[in-house]
């Protein structure tokens, strides 16, 4: 039988601020070291990876953001050496907890959709297939580097891999081969029998333990969302409308409702006391998040919760953009109120700020522009610059109140 829940109604403050706790964007204690950058891929339940890398790639930027003395090698050695995580597809291409291995799998091993380019293109070359895949059981580990191309070959659009790096993706999309670590960006693929961990549960998930635990992992992260959040957060979930709503039937799962919103959010309900009576602790550090940080990815909630209407501008002719190639938006305690456009010259050692927009009251001026100066200092070490420069475009006024603090 179903149980009666009673209708909460939290204001939009709340929900923000519950939102950002939950996305570890609020100054709660992170542990230093490898296993800090563990327990924010844990929680997170995913870290999307990208190629963009007019500053450190996004990923790095995602960890860093949330915590300080997080170094690349910490997510290198769990992924190769520790087997901490692996890569597959959540959102997008992303590092994910190796301890959610076994509710990947259906995914990894549903068929491909008749038609698509990985059916048509395993149907057109299984012998290149078994080539591939016998090189890397005889040699181990290998890069798509490592193998030659078809000579003479016409070539496409980037999705028109060489036939080698078609077959190392089609083997690894269905699970033959993982990921055991990245060269220089490039993937190292091996087979998954030398790669997955002995003590990993391998168990065919059924598919209400599936979608119940993608219905969690999403509400954990976002603390409170709707349907389309939570179907798109870990999208490789597919639709979990029936399943968040025999989560709700049960208790598990409490809709609520946010103040001048008019769609319904759902939360756990264990979390309920925290959102609606609990004290957010909210810090003075100002925040750069990357375009495909966890917090903003999906951009009508970003709307929704905090008013700020963002789009990533490197796709964009160069003469329509108005916020620059790569600005990453400004988190200052519980709000987004500016965008700043970095770029990181390793040659010369200089972080560029080419463009730098602040669009909301930040209270007191000092000092969020002290914060800001902090932050930005810490974000050219974190790219291995010396030196800050701000470009001749940005107002005089906000240089005056960085100047003194930045190198």
């Amino acid at each position: 039988m179903a149980q009666q829940q009673k209708k909460i109604t939290v204001s939009k403050e709340k929900a923000r601020s519950y939102f950002l706790n939950r996305q570890l964007l609020s100054g709660k204690k992170i542990p230093k070291g490898k296993l800090g950058t563990l327990r924010i891929v844990e929680h997170l339940g995913y870290i999307q990876i990208d190629t963009i890398n007019v500053v450190e790639r996004s990923h790095h930027l995602v960890l860093h953001t949330r915590q300080l003395d997080y170094r690349q090698v910490f997510l290198h050695d769990l992924q190769a050496r520790d087997r901490k995580i692996f890569e597959y597809w959540a959102h997008a291409a992303s590092f994910i907890p190796m301890k959610d291995y076994r509710y990947y799998l259906p995914a990894i091993k549903r068929k491909p959709k008749p038609g698509s380019w990985f059916d048509q293109w395993t149907k057109k070359h299984p012998d290149m297939v078994k080539r591939v895949k016998r090189r890397i059981e005889k040699e181990g580990p290998l890069t798509p580097s490592d193998f030659s191309d078809v000579e003479n070959r016409k070539r496409g659009t980037w999705w028109d891999w060489k036939p080698a790096k078609a077959a190392l993706e089609v083997l690894f999309w269905r699970g033959d081969l993982m990921i055991t670590g990245r060269r220089n960006f490039q993937r190292v693929y091996d087979l998954t029998g030398r790669i997955l961990p002995e003590n990993v549960d391998t168990t065919m998930p059924t598919e209400q333990e599936e979608k119940e635990f993608f219905v969690r992992r999403a509400l954990n992260a976002l603390g409170v969302a709707t349907i389309g959040d939570i179907n798109r957060y870990i999208g490789i979930s597919g639709k979990l409308n029936k399943w968040l709503s025999g989560l709700h039937q049960r208790g598990v799962v409490t809709e609520i409702e946010i103040a001048g919103f008019n769609k319904p959010y759902y939360a756990l309900t264990k979390d309920l006391k925290k959102i609606t009576h609990g004290a957010m602790h909210i810090d003075d550090f100002v925040r750069l998040l990357s375009p495909f940080d966890n917090s903003i990815i999906l951009r009508d909630r970003t709307q929704a919760l905090f008013d700020f209407n963002y789009s990533l501008e490197c796709y964009v002719p160069k003469p329509k953009r108005k916020y620059g190639y790569f600005s990453l938006p400004i988190l200052w305690r519980n709000n987004l109120v500016g965008r700043i456009d970095p770029k990181a010259d390793r040659q010369r050692e200089v972080l560029s700020i080419q463009n730098l927009h602040i669009e909301k009251d930040t209270g007191g001026q000092h000092a969020f522009f002290r914060a800001l100066a902090d932050t930005i200092n810490e974000f050219a070490r974190f790219n291995e610059c010396k030196h800050v420069e701000m470009n001749s475009q940005i107002p005089s006024t906000i240089k005056r109140r960085m100047s003194s603090r930045l190198p």
